[in-house]
């Protein structure tokens, strides 16, 4: 699996730039809490490996939300309350990926499924039952998942601004 990018990575700090700059302007959520875990969400799933690192028993990738609560091996030492709370996170973390920066992904397969609904409803339920699940002194603390499950839609939509903004500067830059 891919490490994470560091602090100080070049695109770290661009993402942190794009995310402060469209959240503090355009939606209007000047949270530095906030702004910080996005920038890391975004850093962290530069890679495709991490957005699909849930895995089952059997080391098969877990593409699917409906399978991830129920199929994900985290390891022997990992079951119950921090095993949910870590599913959950994971939930709100994909879901809210997926639905703010590649909506177009979720497009409906089959006539009458609303995929970008039903990971709407997923990202909020799973930000929200991880929120409840916190142990004491984690990172991120409850109550950020909590703001992330009751601002689900405009973090969406931030990260929507933030995709655009980053589509602008490569388009500019193929201009010159």
């Amino acid at each position: 699996m891919p490490r994470n990018i560091g602090q100080s990575h070049p695109l770290r700090r661009f993402f942190a730039g794009l995310v402060e700059q469209v959240f503090m302007t355009e939606v209007g959520l000047a949270d530095p809490r906030l702004t910080d875990y996005l920038t890391r969400l975004l850093s962290e799933f530069v890679h495709i490996d991490r957005i699909y690192r849930m895995r089952t028993i059997d080391g098969e990738t877990i593409r699917d939300v409906s399978r991830i609560e129920a199929e994900a091996y985290l390891g022997p030492g990992l079951e119950g309350t921090a095993r949910t709370w870590l599913v959950n996170r994971y939930i709100g973390d994909f879901t809210l990926f997926w639905i703010g920066v590649y909506p177009e992904s979720l497009r409906p397969r089959h006539a009458g499924v609303d995929r970008l609904q039903e990971f709407r409803l997923q990202g909020k339920r799973s930000y929200g039952i991880a929120s409840e699940l916190t142990p004491k002194r984690a990172d991120p603390p409850g109550s950020l998942l909590r703001q992330l499950s009751e601002e689900f839609e405009a973090c969406a939509h931030g990260l929507s601004l933030v995709r655009a903004g980053w589509e602008r500067l490569d388009a500019d830059l193929n201009i010159n």
